[in-house]
């Protein structure tokens, strides 16, 4: 089967580190733009009723020759295995992502939806609707994820941080807040830094607390 892009996505997440690791996790706003020949807005007629979107996209940027058939899931710490089909790693044998977003607006040729966690530019396969009635499962079960709360950390940063990011700082400070460094990493003294929308954000972890030590403006 060969299959191609209908749109792309655009938002802040300009590199793989500090992506969310589920979607629904940080309120970003993204845009999925179509592709030309689905610029038609007899493409999305009566997507508006609904509130969510499921989307089928690709790990356009987890590129490996060969795939193992374990993972170690952040949610066990990093150390712990489970099989690539118990697990959402990014690392799968035909790269294709699922995630549900909200939508906040649809548009002929854009659709804008919020709590992604897609890297900017990232190609979408395919665009379903939510459906609670058949989508919503009561009584399902979660696996590992039921007996292994993930651990939020405390982000402690400066108001002239919090200044330069602007409206921006409260999903930033929800991401820094499920830490995202990977799993196996818990250096106290190690610096980390990533890219968001167009700043250069620096941090560093002792225990239970996320320190921002720099934020940096990439386009000055």
């Amino acid at each position: 089967m060969e299959i191609k892009p209908i749109a792309t996505i655009k938002n802040d997440f300009t590199s793989k580190f500090a992506i969310p690791r589920q979607s629904g996790i940080a309120d970003i706003k993204s845009e999925i733009i179509f592709e030309k020949e689905y610029c038609d807005e007899n493409a999305v007629r009566g997507l508006d009723e609904f509130s969510h979107i499921w989307l089928i996209w690709g790990f356009s940027e987890n590129i490996r020759q060969k795939h193992s058939l374990t993972v170690r899931p952040p949610r066990l710490g990093g150390n712990k295995r489970v099989g690539v089909f118990a697990s959402r790693s990014p690392f799968r044998p035909n790269n294709l992502g699922l995630s549900c977003v909200k939508i906040e607006k649809v548009e002929c040729g854009k659709i804008t939806v919020s709590g992604a966690d897609l890297m900017n530019g990232t190609p979408i396969y395919d665009i379903k609707p939510y459906i609670p009635y058949s989508d919503s499962v009561p009584g399902a079960l979660g696996g590992f994820t039921d007996s292994n709360d993930f651990h939020m950390l405390t982000v402690v940063a400066s108001d002239e941080a919090k200044d330069t990011l602007g409206d921006r700082w409260q999903a930033l400070e929800k991401i820094l807040q499920n830490d995202p460094r990977p799993a196996y990493q818990n250096d106290s003294g190690r610096v980390y830094g990533f890219s968001f929308a167009d700043f250069e954000i620096k941090f560093t972890v002792d225990g239970d607390v996320l320190t921002v030590r720099e934020v940096k403006n990439e386009r000055n």
